[in-house]
């Protein structure tokens, strides 16, 4: 039976994309357009927002990309409120039925079994410790987590374990968790990024609709540091003619908040998001976007994206070249360029279970 997204009017307050355009595996497609009819004064819609469990059976997921620094990832979340209109996540809801448009941001799923799950792998005897990434597909701050508390679960866990982690968000409600984070930290178990895509709140609020405010996650770069959870700040991503003219301002910025790293993404439009980035740029940024198109392509080849590894994070050509000097650049000059050291996976350990005879000659 073939499944349909549900068509929702262009203009949708509070969320990034335009469109909900059907997913690329379905049969059929619908897709909403303009037919003129529609008053220009007509009221923004509201879109609800659901949220449905997902059943899994593993939590730990393993990829052998030569383009990112891990292996080992969990993502409580499958969808993300925040909207960023940019998010290389949006395709993967298509595998869903869904669209990478609107559903995507507002149709999410989550992993109620995280904790149980995680407790069962990292129990097993043959399991091999190395440091797993939390969120290295979709937020797992988003605001669903002050409710539903999944992400909290997962650590809760890596602290008993003493199993090093890192995780990524953009998100201010991370500080709700610093009294596991600070301890971890103390034993050299755990590093925090940041995203802080810009410093305009203006443009912030379009292209990431439900995140947190530039001065939030400042904010949260100062609480972690200044709570001993080294932190680095991800600029990403960083868009030519858009948000690109910000790279150093925001490294300043995060440098003087505490933060001890840096990193940066070139703008990503695989798939469906490269539509949805384009309906995005036609309706906010009209005066700015064919350059911030021309100058994309600039940086692909000639394409809107190319996937190649090696290049798919940081593109080619002179742009490419020139933004990557820029951050370089800048990196030295707020003192964000030393290495950090590598978490410490030899702090591993299974924890007792309940019931379990003491060792009496163990360590």
């Amino acid at each position: 039976m073939t499944t349909f997204s549900q068509q929702i009017p262009p203009t949708v307050r509070g969320r990034g994309a335009r469109t909900n355009a059907t997913g690329r595996y379905e049969v059929q497609a619908r897709e909403a357009f303009d037919d003129g009819w529609t008053p220009d004064d007509v009221e923004p819609a509201q879109l609800a927002t659901t949220v449905s469990p997902e059943k899994a059976k593993v939590i730990i997921t393993r990829n052998d990309s030569p383009d990112v620094g891990f292996s080992a990832s969990i993502n409580p979340y499958r969808g993300c409120e925040h909207g960023c209109i940019y998010c290389y996540a949006r395709p993967a809801h298509a595998y869903m039925g869904l669209s990478p448009g609107l559903d995507f941001e507002s149709k999410l799923f989550f992993k109620p079994e995280a904790a149980r799950l995680l407790e069962r792998e990292l129990s097993k005897a043959s399991y091999i410790p190395e440091v797993i990434h939390i969120g290295g597909n979709t937020d797992p701050y988003q605001p669903q987590e002050r409710r539903l508390r999944v992400t909290r679960q997962i650590i809760e866990v890596l602290s008993r374990f003493n199993h090093p982690f890192s995780v990524i968000s953009k998100s201010g409600l991370i500080l709700r968790d610093l009294d596991l984070l600070a301890p971890m930290a103390e034993r050299n178990l755990v590093r925090v990024a940041i995203s802080i895509t810009t410093l305009d709140r203006k443009l912030a609020r379009s292209m990431e609709p439900r995140a947190a405010t530039p001065e939030k996650r400042l904010d949260a770069v100062r609480r972690l540091a200044e709570a001993g959870v080294p932190t680095v700040v991800m600029f990403a991503p960083c868009i030519p003619g858009l948000n690109d003219h910000e790279m150093e301002a925001v490294l300043e910025r995060a440098a003087a908040a505490g933060a001890r790293g840096a990193g940066y993404v070139a703008l990503r439009l695989p798939m469906e998001i490269a539509d949805l980035f384009k309906e995005w740029l036609a309706t906010d940024h009209p005066d700015r976007a064919s350059r911030v198109m021309s100058l994309v392509r600039q940086m692909r080849g000639g394409k809107d994206y190319d996937s190649q590894w090696g290049k798919r994070m940081k593109g080619e050509g002179p742009i490419a070249a020139l933004m990557s000097r820029r951050f370089a650049t800048a990196k030295v000059r707020y003192g964000l360029s030393v290495k950090l050291p590598p978490l410490d996976v030899a702090q591993f350990r299974i924890p007792p279970r309940v019931g379990d005879q003491i060792d009496l000659f163990g360590s």
